[in-house]
Formats: structure tokens, C-alpha cells, sequence
């Protein structure tokens, strides 16, 4: 039986770059006695394989080869890795495992499953495994012109099936905001460079300590992350948007903004306001409040030129009273906060980084997406008769856009555990 003294400790470590994250997992490998590293190596996907490679502190190592479940890496991850770790953990001479997961495989995802997916006697990994850190290694000659790009995953020979449709911006971010640390590699072109990269990170990831491969010291990073670290734990949409104390005045061309609003958007204006977050923005997250759909409350996330828009629940004030037991006390006291008479807990909160787009524009745009007075009067039978195109999922660029297309599922958060 693990207590939360006894359970071992896990560091996800996740990157592009692969020679500085093979040295990253090295070096935590080598840091302390009872470390073990696990990695499933992708490199043979195309012929229905998965490489396990599971290595000790003292240089033992054991390879097998996984064939792959239904056609489908993330099944194939689920009903292989977390056996595996399990098993580790519960070896009296493991201390700490390093779990090294494939460059496009998203931590999220997986921290995700290690604290939902039920194992044998109902438990979850959660119960014999303690998150340490989630660390991100970034190649900062490169970091910022993959997070800020169109570039799909194809185009760079990364993706991990041939439907994968994701950009380097959606992982590349993605990683980096996740992370409780960053280790950063590479060496830039220019001061210009570290400089704008520093900046957008400042503001994307403000918490998560930094340092270089070259000087990395494991035990003094880990200590420099934050008490109130995430480490895994997956954000709420309804709970805080914005999290940390990231810098609010702009630099290096790097700014961040905060919309909020008490009134609905118009769902078509919304649609036509979607483009100016694909153009100049590094990333945009928060929560929607769509005249057409008052009972959900949509949720919006962007990377690079890549934007979705998806349901995120019921709002509050949409559940009978008798069900809010069911949901937690940190939101029901954040709705409070917010709490309008008549809106309830309804409203409209985004974060919007930026790198070259115009803030004040951004704001603007959105402003006027939102329903006019005389909109407002018409009541919200009238709001739900709104064409909508947004439904309850939606990808830019789409097919309603000159030049736009259709894209699959974008690959963000738990759904893809």
C-alpha cells in the first residue's frame, strides 16, 4: 500500500530537439541510485511497432518490442506504458522514474491518463506515482519560429500517423506551457532572438524555472519549481485562465492580453473575429460565451496559425442547484466571484499572446463580435435562432475562409490521453 511518502516519484521530460532531450534523460538517469528511464520509441511506427526501452542507473537495459494495439498509438502507449509503470514503481529499489515520451506525443495527454485511466483493482497511477516535474527541452535557434508557424507535423517527418494533422506550433507550445521547467538548447542566430524568445516565454510558461543544458543540475532544478506547480494536474476551463504573474507590460514585441466581457458573442461576428488570432499570436486560451449556446460554455485554444473551438460543459448556471454538489468547491467559489444576477457565471475570459499582431486590434475585434444592445433586447429564445457556425467543435483555418480547409481533430488536451 504507496502513501504519499512512499509513492515513487516520476519526471516526464518531453522536446523536440532530440539530442538534447536523450541528454536531458541522461543525465537524470545518472543522477541518483534507483532512477529508472523508460521510453517508447516511435522511430519504427510506419511497421506496426513500438520500441520499449527501459533502462537502470547502473547501465542495465532491456528492449521489447510492442506491436501495435488496434492500429492506434495511443492504445497501444495505454495498455503498455502504464503496466510498465506500475510495475517499476512498485520495485523496492526504484526511486525515481524518468519517462521520456516520444517528441509529438503530448505530456498532457499522458499526464491525463496516468491520473484517470483505472488499472487493475480500480486504482490509477496517481495512487503509486507522485509527478515530480513535467520538463520540456527547447531548441531555442527554433523554438519560436515553430511556435509561431503553420508548419504541419508532416512536413517535418514527425507525425505520428499519416492522419496526424497537428502543427509544430500546437506541440512546440504546447510542451512548454505545460511544463513545471525548461531546459533550454541551441544556440540562436542572434541576441535579437534570445531576446523575443525569452520574452514570449516570460509570458507563456511564467513559473517554470530555467537553464541550459550544458550547466543542468537535477536536484537544484527540480527545487527551483514552484510549491504551487502544476505537475500534471490538468487546468479546469472553468477554473483560472490565467495562471501565474506573467510580465502584463510587452517587450521584444511580445505582449499579453486579457479580454473579458459580460455579454455574449454573436456566433457568425465571432467567427469572422477568429482571424486575427491566427496571424501574429503565439497562443490564445479561454472560455466562450456564444449567444446561440447559453447552456455550454466553449472552450478556445490556439498555437502558431492552428485555433479550435470546442464545448467545455454546462455552465453553473445552466445545472439545476441540485447537481452542484457534484462539482468542485474551487469553482463554485470562482463562479461566485463572478456571479451576475442574471448571466450567472456566463461570461468571456481570454488570454491572448502575441509576438507581431496588434493587441488594441485583437481587442477590437472581439468587442465588436459581441452582441449589440438591441441584440441583447431580443432575449435569449431569439439568441438560440442565431445562425451558428461554430457547433460544438471547430477548427481554423475551415472551409468557409478563402483558402481555408477542413482540418481533423487538432489533438489538444485529455481527449487524446
Amino acid at each position: 500500500m504507496h502513501t504519499p511518502e512512499t509513492r515513487t516519484r516520476l519526471v516526464i521530460v518531453t522536446g523536440l530537439p532530440t539530442a538534447p532531450v536523450t541528454s536531458v534523460t541522461e543525465t537524470l538517469l545518472a543522477a541518483a541510485p534507483g532512477t529508472v528511464a523508460v521510453h517508447h520509441d516511435l522511430r519504427q511506427l510506419r511497421h506496426g511497432v513500438v520500441v520499449r526501452r527501459v533502462r537502470q542507473h547502473d547501465g542495465r537495459e532491456r528492449v521489447t518490442t510492442v506491436e501495435l494495439a488496434h492500429g492506434c498509438v495511443s492504445c497501444t502507449l495505454r495498455e503498455d506504458l502504464l503496466p510498465v509503470l506500475v510495475d517499476l514503481a512498485d520495485a523496492p529499489d526504484t526511486r525515481r522514474i524518468v519517462l521520456r515520451i516520444d517528441p509529438v506525443l503530448e505530456p498532457e495527454s499522458i499526464c491525463w491518463a496516468l491520473r484517470h485511466v483505472a488499472l487493475a483493482g480500480q486504482n490509477t497511477l496517481a495512487d503509486v506515482l507522485d509527478i515530480e516535474a513535467v520538463i520540456a527541452v527547447l531548441d531555442t535557434a527554433t523554438w519560436l519560429s515553430d511556435a509561431t508557424g503553420t508548419v504541419e507535423l508532416t512536413e517535418r517527418g514527425l507525425a505520428s500517423t499519416a492522419d496526424d494533422d497537428r502543427t509544430l506550433a500546437q506541440v512546440a507550445v504546447g510542451q512548454a506551457e505545460f511544463a513545471d521547467a525548461l531546459i533550454l538548447a541551441g544556440v540562436p542566430r542572434n541576441a535579437w532572438t534570445v531576446a523575443r524568445t525569452n520574452a514570449v516565454l516570460d509570458r507563456l510558461c511564467p513559473t517554470a524555472p530555467r537553464t541550459r543544458v550544458e550547466v543542468l543540475d537535477p536536484a537544484a532544478l527540480l527545487a527551483r519549481i514552484p510549491a504551487d506547480a502544476r505537475r500534471g494536474r490538468i487546468n479546469d476551463p472553468h477554473g483560472p485562465v490565467l495562471c501565474g504573474e506573467p510580465p502584463v507590460e510587452a517587450d521584444c514585441g511580445a505582449a499579453l492580453t486579457v479580454f473579458t466581457a459580460r455579454r455574449p458573442f454573436h456566433p457568425e461576428r465571432l467567427h469572422t473575429a477568429l482571424d486575427v488570432l491566427l496571424d501574429g499570436v503565439v497562443r490564445v486560451r479561454g472560455r466562450l460565451w456564444v449567444a446561440s449556446q447559453p447552456d455550454y460554455a466553449l472552450w478556445l485554444e490556439s498555437a502558431g496559425g492552428g485555433l479550435e473551438v470546442y464545448h467545455a460543459g454546462p455552465w453553473l448556471a445552466a445545472l439545476d442547484q441540485s447537481l452542484w454538489d457534484s462539482v468542485s468547491a474551487e469553482r463554485r467559489a470562482l463562479a461566485a466571484l463572478r456571479w451576475d444576477p442574471y448571466y450567472g457565471d456566463r461570461d468571456q475570459e481570454l488570454t491572448v499572446l502575441t509576438h507581431q499582431a496588434d493587441p488594441a486590434e485583437i481587442t477590437r475585434a472581439l468587442e465588436v463580435a459581441l452582441l449589440t444592445d438591441d441584440e441583447l433586447a431580443e432575449g435569449w429564445q431569439a439568441w438560440r435562432e442565431f445562425p451558428d457556425p461554430l457547433g460544438e467543435r471547430h477548427t481554423e483555418p475551415c472551409a468557409d475562409r478563402p483558402g481555408g480547409q477542413k482540418t481533423g481533430r487538432t489533438h489538444f488536451g485529455k481527449e487524446n490521453a
